[in-house]
């Protein structure tokens, strides 16, 4: 994980936040491609260092155990620089990772309603916490009881209507004018 910077120059994160299927992940790689910082995504490093996709952990460990080892993530990327960080949905639920997060850059919450999730999600069978029937159901629950959380974050675009390419320009122009 070597962030990409200028010579000389120490690139604060951006830290991307929200909901699944709020476009994390898809403006998150456009940031990093524009402003040539490192994309990760933090769901594939958490899979690719147990060794099993994430679903998996949630069945096979539970989800307390995945929570621990996405916080023990946040502590060491918190530590780095010049990083396009695509959280997990759920990393709202614990208030330590955003005030790590937070010191380590700018922190940005992605927003959609639960029509437009579920038409992103619809055919995504590896999110664990939408498993078997009912998915529009388990997204506004989902949704509901982390709605303050989000909305707690104070730099926050509303993805319905964007392109991941007009997302991305409005998470840059937070990054350039400094609401970090």
């Amino acid at each position: 994980m070597k962030p990409t910077q200028s010579p000389g120059k120490k690139q604060k994160n951006i830290v991307l936040m929200g909901f699944m299927g709020t476009g994390k992940t898809s403006a998150g790689k456009t940031v990093a491609s524009k402003l040539k910082m490192t994309f990760l995504d933090m769901d594939e490093v958490i899979s690719k260092r147990a060794g099993k996709p994430v679903s998996r952990i949630f069945a096979e460990d539970g989800e307390a155990h995945f929570r621990s080892l996405e916080r023990s993530l946040v502590k060491e990327l918190s530590g780095t620089k010049g990083l396009v960080i695509a959280t997990g949905g759920g990393i709202v639920l614990n208030p330590e990772n955003i005030k790590d997060f937070s010191r380590s850059g700018l922190v940005v919450c992605l927003m959609a309603r639960p029509a437009t999730v579920l038409k992103r999600v619809a055919g995504d069978t590896s999110r664990p916490l939408l498993a078997g029937n009912d998915k529009s159901g388990k997204v506004i629950e989902l949704m509901e009881s982390r709605q303050k959380l989000y909305e707690a974050i104070p730099n926050r675009i509303d993805t319905d209507s964007l392109t991941a390419n007009e997302v991305a320009t409005r998470i840059i122009s937070l990054f350039k004018t400094g609401n970090s």
